[in-house]
């Protein structure tokens, strides 16, 4: 299949925007609460169809979470605290750049978690996820999918480009040479969390524009009748001329006085 070209990826990606926003009104109608959790291979494309989802929605209502390492503190918590607070109120969607399955990937295989830390998540992620959707939280799950050599095209892009070397983590290199195990982990959590309350859907990522059509089309297809009459806005004359905006010129502040 070939790779979607930028200008038909920009006029897909407008009409399922505008789904987003009218999924936002509904969700401040109804008071609904969504959980998008998007996680990922390295370069998968996480960033990139979070950012699509997001853009045009206010982010007073869309919450963007990718937590860093956990503190010193947050690592003798129970697992699932740190996520907790995060989770969205009436009215609001929250997107996690990566999620509490960090555990069963990255933690995993970098020997982050113990073996047996592991074992007790693959049990007790089914059980937080079940009192998610029990207390009415839309809960969606999404891998984004990706071939190594795709994903090797992406490191070396991102090594070359020095507006996103940052993307580049000690881990993101150390990964690079654990591609099969990565692989394993996942299959491990997919058996072991794909529930019929919080099933997992697996997205190709091979291209990204294509992917980033596919996973929002399948969100917005999974939510249920969404409509809501939009508010009109009705911008009546002002009273009078319109006025000039006021204000003194300042002088320029010196960054080296003299003295």
């Amino acid at each position: 299949m070939k790779k979607i070209k930028k200008k038909a990826y920009k006029e897909a990606l407008e009409p399922l925007q505008l789904e987003l926003v009218a999924m936002a009104r509904w969700l401040r109608h109804c008071g609904r609460r969504v959980v998008v959790v998007v996680e990922g291979r390295d370069t998968a494309g996480k960033g990139g169809v979070i950012d699509a989802i997001a853009h045009r929605l206010n982010p007073r209502q869309c919450h963007v979470i990718a937590l860093p390492k956990p503190s010193d503190r947050e690592s003798t918590q129970w697992y699932f605290q740190r996520y907790v607070p995060y989770l969205p109120a009436a009215g609001e969607i929250v997107l996690f750049d990566r999620s509490w399955y960090n555990r069963a990937g990255v933690e995993q295989v970098m020997d982050y978690a113990t073996d047996q830390q592991v074992a007790d998540f693959l049990v007790q992620a089914p059980r937080f996820e079940q009192l998610l959707v029990d207390d009415g939280v839309l809960l969606f799950k999404y891998w984004l999918c990706c071939d190594q050599a795709r994903q090797e095209e992406r490191f070396a892009e991102r090594a070359a480009d020095p507006l996103k070397q940052w993307k580049l983590s000690p881990v993101d290199l150390q990964a690079r040479l654990r591609y099969d195990d990565y692989t394993r982990a996942r299959e491990t959590m997919l058996a072991a969390t794909h529930t019929p309350h919080a099933p997992w859907t697996l997205v190709d990522f091979n291209d990204q524009k294509r992917g980033r059509l596919t996973l929002i089309h399948d969100l917005l297809q999974r939510l249920p009748d969404m409509q809501v009459p939009a508010s009109i806005v009705d911008l009546a004359p002002l009273p009078g001329p319109l006025l000039k905006e006021q204000y003194d010129v300042l002088e320029p502040i010196d960054p080296y006085p003299q003295g």
